[in-house]
């Protein structure tokens, strides 16, 4: 299936056509990006939560053209579509379909086609201060799907607003086969074609307009299944060792997972998060309370095991306006635990009850690691397979504890920065741990110049700084020069 043809085809001729539409808006932006450091690897925060377009390689660029159509019909109907391309040095691949999409949104309600830069939904972050997401986030370059999806709270009936709902269902494929092929090693095997699906919901108590207070409680759930699994032969081809389930029946299985057994897990790999977040709106300032709980397979799913100790938490603050801080964030980490480090648990000090429990190996499959194009679709601080390097598709410490501090502002309206600062304790895995723990700290000063003069142009400069005996040290500069305008608007 070569899924970046049939983006284009789908997205291509809807664009053309909305040069000639009347009550249409055609945006375009177009991007340079280079970085340098010194390095084995890029700072981290020249690489994290970028979408995957920022190479964790020392010296790296790319240039970006995109353009996006919008377009609303009547009170409640609106199209939109986009197309964002990109050319890279130093990249995973020297040419990008980034994005490649077209939204129908009647209402509330929005059908979603391709692939898409979709943010931290649905417990939104301030991404541009936030350590990222668990299970699926800005992290990894995006999975082209088929999303039904609910983006915004929608009140409920007959609840006066102070219940609201939000979520979506998705299915997609991973379009990183041949990266994959090309990064595995001899006699080691990796997936082609793997299907991705994904589904949330959330609900929020309170009303704004009545209470400061609001409460947000939900959860997502994500899978892969499906594909072929490949082996990579001593002599440059590569073998098809086995098609794995991919009919309708293994779509709900998706969608419903069911456990055979506590000794058999289920198809494919499963991963997910419980959200929650308190949020407090006063006239002049905001604050939010959140945590996202991490399980990996069913032991983390409930409190069977008593042992939630696995999250992300944050706090983040908006503070009156001011030109020197905008707001200020800090976020905890720790996937240390994963339900213990053993196999199996007794019950009441026996084990006539056996139970499947600890180590859970967070983003580790046998078969579908949790990444695309060598990225973790969650965590940036769990790195991928691409800083590894050994050819195998294995993460190399999914143990660890990490605090994460970022600070933003606008100091004048051409004006903005932002600084975010991260300090992580690594233990290995469970399998394969350190010999002792290693530690990283990553630093990331960002400037962003508006000038008047210049419509549309926008200049960032960045400084980042690693230190640490997990990825090194390295210090580096980022520049990129983005313009972006109406190309035409009816």
């Amino acid at each position: 299936m070569n899924v970046t043809k049939i983006l284009l085809t789908a997205v291509l001729p809807l664009l053309t056509a909305a040069a000639w539409a009347e009550g249409d808006t055609l945006r375009y932006e177009i991007e340079l990006s280079g970085n340098a450091s010194d390095g084995k690897y890029a700072p981290l925060w020249f690489t994290a939560n970028r979408y995957g377009l920022s190479s964790e390689r020392p010296n790296s660029g790319y240039t970006r053209a995109g353009v996006e159509y919008g377009r609303r019909l009547g009170r409640r109907w609106r199209i939109d579509a986009g197309l964002d391309l990109a050319a890279g040095i130093g990249q995973n691949a020297p040419f990008i379909v980034q994005q490649a999409y077209a939204d129908v949104t009647w209402s509330v309600l929005t059908l979603s086609m391709g692939s898409k830069e979709r943010g931290s939904f649905p417990l939104e972050k301030d991404m541009r201060l936030s350590a990222g997401t668990m299970v699926e986030g800005p992290n990894a370059r995006p999975v082209p799907q088929v999303r039904l999806e609910m983006k915004r709270y929608w009140d409920l009936p007959l609840t006066r607003g102070w219940l609201a709902v939000k979520g979506h269902i998705g299915y997609g494929v991973l379009t990183d086969g041949r990266w994959r092929k090309n990064f595995t090693a001899v006699g080691n095997s990796y997936t082609k074609n793997a299907v991705y699906h994904t589904k949330s919901l959330m609900l929020r108590v309170g009303n704004t307009e009545k209470f400061p207070l609001t409460m947000e409680i939900g959860m997502l759930e994500a899978a892969q299944f499906g594909g072929s699994k490949w082996r990579n032969n001593a002599d440059g081809t590569s073998t098809c060792t086995e098609n794995m389930p991919n009919g309708i029946k293994d779509f709900f299985k998706a969608f419903i997972p069911k456990q055979k057994s506590t000794l058999e897990n289920i198809e494919g790999n499963h991963v997910g998060s419980w959200n929650f977040a308190l949020n407090y709106t006063a006239p002049t300032w905001k604050a939010r309370l959140y945590y996202e709980h991490f399980f990996d397979d069913h032991s983390q799913l409930t409190w069977q095991y008593g042992r939630w100790k696995d999250g992300h938490i944050g706090v983040e603050l908006t503070v009156p306006k001011n030109p020197v801080v905008s707001k200020v964030l800090w976020e905890g980490l720790c996937t240390t635990d994963q339900t213990g480090p053993i196999l199996y648990d007794g019950v009441g000090g026996s084990f006539n009850d056996l139970q499947m429990s600890g180590r859970d190996n967070y983003y580790e499959h046998a078969t579908y690691p949790w990444t695309h194009w060598g990225q973790n679709m969650g965590m940036p601080f769990v790195t991928g397979p691409v800083y590894g390097g050994d050819g195998r598709l294995t993460f190399v410490s999914n143990r660890i504890k990490a605090h994460h501090i970022g600070v933003s502002g606008d100091p004048s309206d051409e004006v903005a920065y932002r600084v975010l600062l991260s300090f992580t304790r690594h233990w290995g895995t469970y399998s394969v741990p350190f010999d002792e723990v290693r530690r990283q700290n990553s630093l990331l000063f960002e400037f962003t110049y508006k000038p008047r003069q210049l419509k549309g142009w926008q200049f960032e400069a960045g400084c980042g700084i690693d230190d640490g005996n997990y990825l090194g040290c390295s210090f580096g500069g980022m520049f990129t020069i983005r313009k972006s305008g109406i190309l035409w608007t009816d």
